[in-house]
């Protein structure tokens, strides 16, 4: 990589993540953050290295964000970029700049803040010939609607896990207003809940151009409280939201403990149900599970059909990444499909993010994608499953989730309290790590392995029929995973 394409390579990235990325992810996510270092020895990979002002953003980045930067700098830098996300020191941390003051420090702040976004090793001057930061007018995800075009339901791949959300959201596009208002869609990160969301606006829309479809996180509804109700112009929210046939709405969980705005939401709903529009929300649990939400907010959001989104299962993970790579024009082989499917389990934004490195890795060293391939490509992911994923650390983890000892896990008691847990762990063990049957049960107190076998098909078959268990599992893996 040479200096010259070094110098902008962040400069360009943050263009690209402008364009791809909805405007309020990028605004809150990655435009607050600070300058980044760049290091390329000339050698086959670059490495990246953002911090990241506290834990929680961190992790965030990394889970939703970090696949997608790779990919974009690596398809810019013309070799593969790993990023490096560090926590920067306490007395360096900038203000924080998530929620509304994001929104706000994103306004102030302008185009050339934004190229800096994602580290960029030097202000651009002016005149030095690097690309202007595109305007939130030139942006797709700035139109009206705020809707992604290219999340519609030809390109949601169906499966098991998706299927009664993906039935409801076509019933609700083809007759708004009339089934399922509200619709109420849960489930864990990156399992397809906002595809599913745009896919209905999107569907609308090419049936009706003229209905008034408005998507939005649940953030920039906060953001607009909180202005209206600095500048007592609430006439002006209620024009906004109240007119509209179908609002969208991702993460409601946001709205925790904001007495203010779970009015004016409470407001909102009223009004819009009362005209028989559409309400779709999203949210990372079901209406009862949420906390800090006024029980008539809960009720309401209850009181039409509530349907969850799961972990996809091994067929739909392997579908997935085939119909994902014909639409990035490569061939993906079914047995490198498999392989990065059971590697890779957690949810449908990890498994793109993991398609992306290994498409990179064949463009970039010009060979065909194959087993060994892939597992080159992806060594960094590997080798960090192998390294955590322990069937001590299963133990723990879970002990600590129900609330029990983690010598209980090897203890002969039986009570309910505790044998559940138990399995669930051994279930876990099986799934996540590589030890035998024989290997699992010695690490559970000596248990013979018909024990294990036992609690491995119990618990299976109850996550496919039992939503809330298939919950609790999600949360676990996405746990232990990091």
């Amino acid at each position: 990589m040479s200096p010259d394409v070094t110098v902008d390579l962040w400069q360009r990235g943050c263009e690209r993540l402008a364009t791809e990325l909805p405007e309020h992810q990028f605004n809150t996510w990655i435009r607050p953050l600070p300058p980044a270092h760049c290091s390329d020895d000339g050698g086959d990979e670059a490495v990246v290295s953002v911090r990241v002002p506290n834990r929680f953003k961190l992790d965030w980045i990394r889970a939703q964000y970090a696949g997608r930067i790779e990919s974009v700098l690596s398809d810019i830098a013309g070799k593969p970029v790993r990023l490096e996300l560090t926590l920067a020191p306490r007395a360096a941390d900038p203000a924080p700049a998530s929620g509304t003051h994001a929104a706000g420090a994103a306004r102030h702040n302008g185009a050339q803040h934004a190229a800096a976004a994602l580290g960029q090793l030097q202000p651009a001057q002016p005149g030095a010939g690097a690309p202007a930061m595109p305007s939130a007018a030139q942006t797709p995800a700035a139109s009206r609607n705020k809707l992604n075009p290219a999340l519609t339901f030809d390109t949601l791949v169906p499966g098991r896990a998706n299927q009664m959300a993906r039935t409801a959201a076509l019933h609700v596009a083809g007759a708004p207003g009339q089934m399922y208002n509200p619709l109420f869609i849960y489930g864990g990160v990156g399992l397809g809940k906002t595809h599913l969301v745009h896919a209905v606006g999107n569907a609308l829309l090419k049936d009706k151009p003229d209905a008034r479809v408005l998507y939005l996180h649940a953030e920039q509804f906060i953001s607009d409280v909180v202005k209206n109700y600095q500048r007592k112009t609430f006439d002006e929210l209620k024009a906004k939201y109240h007119s509209l046939d179908l609002l969208l709405i991702d993460d409601v969980q946001f709205f925790a403990g904001k007495d203010r705005t779970q009015e004016e939401f409470f407001n909102t709903f009223e009004a819009l149900l009362a005209k028989r529009a559409h309400i779709i929300m999203t949210s990372d649990t079901y209406p009862k599970g949420l906390v800090d939400i006024d029980e008539r907010l809960t009720s309401r959001f209850d009181a039409g059909l509530t349907v969850a989104i799961e972990p996809p299962e091994l067929e739909m993970r392997v579908a997935i990444l085939i119909k994902k790579a014909l639409a990035e024009a490569a061939e993906m082989p079914e047995d490198v499909a498999f392989f990065i499917a059971k590697n890779v389990r957690a949810n449908v934004r990890e498994l793109e993010g993991a398609l992306r490195k290994v498409l990179a890795y064949s463009r970039f060293s010009q060979k065909d994608i194959n087993i060994v391939l892939a597992r080159e490509a992806l060594r960094d992911l590997l080798s960090i499953q192998n390294r955590q994923i322990s069937v001590e650390n299963i133990q723990k983890t879970v002990a600590d989730f129900y609330k029990i000892k983690v010598a209980d896990m090897y203890s002969k008691k039986r009570p309910a309290s505790i044998a559940r847990p138990r399995q669930i762990a051994m279930y876990l063990a099986k799934d996540m790590t590589k030890k035998s049957l024989p290997e699992i049960g010695e690490l559970f107190g000596g248990r013979d392995h018909t024990t294990v076998l036992h609690a491995v098909r119990k618990i299976g078959e109850e996550r496919g029929r039992n939503s809330e268990l298939n919950q609790q599992l999600h949360v676990l893996e996405q746990t232990l995973k990091g």
